[in-house]
């Protein structure tokens, strides 16, 4: 008789918990308890947060967030010096943790990774007792905490990793993804972004049962290539691997305005805040590039890219900002419209040429 039961992989994704302050408390008593934020200067004077501890983002400090913006929202946080050569000690013995049970393992940053434990080395079966095992490990052996998320594809895992924070497990089923992806918002789908969110929802499409009612090539018309991705993914289907030698070549941000830019000020506006986002996606990747590179396109959807490469990597987000204002003054915009802007940094140091943790692969979390 053949078994008509079909056979799903088991991914697992963990996702630490607020990383780097989570470190500095552990390490520092007088931090525990109270509101810290890793980067940034005190006085708010310049620079822009890592990462905030629980504590602080009751106050709404986030990530990305300016010194001076956080300092408003709490007046008695405490910023703490990021000294990335610990967090990536740290995130190379959780990897160790990891490679018990699987060498499936692909980093997304120095605390976030996917696990694909189909066939766990340890032969343990189900794999939330597996991530019970791993956030044991975790807890016991490097007093952290951290969040997993359990299914049997990347989306609904690494979703599912976020809804339980700190120190959270959920597990989403085979028979829960429909219901739970149906009910999901337009915002949390993996490649919508803040002004394609807002597009969908000026076409009533706010959830993920909203978007299933859009035929293939609707979605695809309304937002190209993508629109594959999503009529897949709202049916629950997500066929990505885990890819263990995952490589990151370059990290970047850009952004499509709902309206052209004409307004030179608007435009170093939207500058500035994608260096944010960008400086603290190179934190949490660890990583130092040295070249930064400036994307535009027209409202004639004629698009240029300009780059600056520096001795030293682009380190900080007023490096950041500061290149690429000057790369887009570099640029002819007058009588120009500005539809999208975007920033990105890659010629990533290995470790030959900075001596310490510094790798263009990310052979750890």
């Amino acid at each position: 008789m053949e078994n008509n039961v079909p056979s799903y992989r088991k991914i697992i994704h963990i996702d630490m918990d607020a990383f780097y302050a989570s470190i500095e408390q552990r390490d520092n008593p007088d931090y525990r308890g109270k509101p810290i934020a890793v980067g940034g200067s005190p006085q708010g004077r310049g620079g822009v947060v890592a990462t905030a501890s629980y504590e602080a983002r009751k106050f709404g400090i986030r990530s990305a967030m300016p010194s001076k913006k956080a300092l408003e929202l709490c007046p008695q946080v405490i910023f703490v010096r990021p000294r990335f050569e610990v967090y990536k000690a740290v995130s190379v013995q959780i990897r160790s943790i990891f490679e018990r049970y699987t060498d499936l393992i692909e980093p997304l940053s120095l605390d976030e990774a996917f696990l694909d434990v189909t066939n766990d080395k340890q032969n343990i079966g189900y794999a939330i007792d597996i991530a019970k095992a791993i956030k044991l490990s975790i807890s016991q052996e490097l007093k952290l905490t951290a969040s997993a998320g359990v299914s049997i594809n990347k989306f609904i895992a690494k979703i599912a990793s976020d809804m339980n924070k700190p120190d959270g497990l959920t597990f989403i089923g085979p028979s829960k993804i429909q219901s739970f992806v149906d009910a999901l918002g337009v915002e949390k789908f993996f490649g919508v972004g803040k002004v394609t969110a807002e597009k969908m929802k000026g076409m009533g499409l706010h959830t993920g049962a909203d978007l299933k009612r859009l035929t293939e090539s609707e979605l695809i018309r309304h937002f190209g290539k993508t629109g594959k991705f999503y009529y897949n993914i709202v049916r629950g289907i997500d066929d990505r691997q885990v890819q263990p030698h995952r490589e990151t070549k370059s990290i970047s941000a850009e952004d499509t305005f709902p309206y052209d830019l004409k307004d030179l000020d608007e435009m170093y506006e939207a500058v500035d805040t994608l260096s944010k986002i960008v400086y603290e996606r190179i934190m949490r990747h660890g990583v130092k590039g040295r070249t930064l590179t400036l994307k535009i396109k027209y409202h004639d959807f004629k698009q240029i890219t300009r780059s600056q490469s520096l001795p030293q990597p682009f380190a900080d987000w007023e490096t950041i900002r500061t290149t690429g204002r000057r790369l887009l003054q570099s640029t002819d915009l007058e009588d120009k419209r500005v539809r999208l802007l975007g920033i990105g940094v890659s010629n990533f140091e290995t470790t030959e040429q900075t001596g310490t943790g510094g790798q263009l692969k990310l052979d750890y979390l």
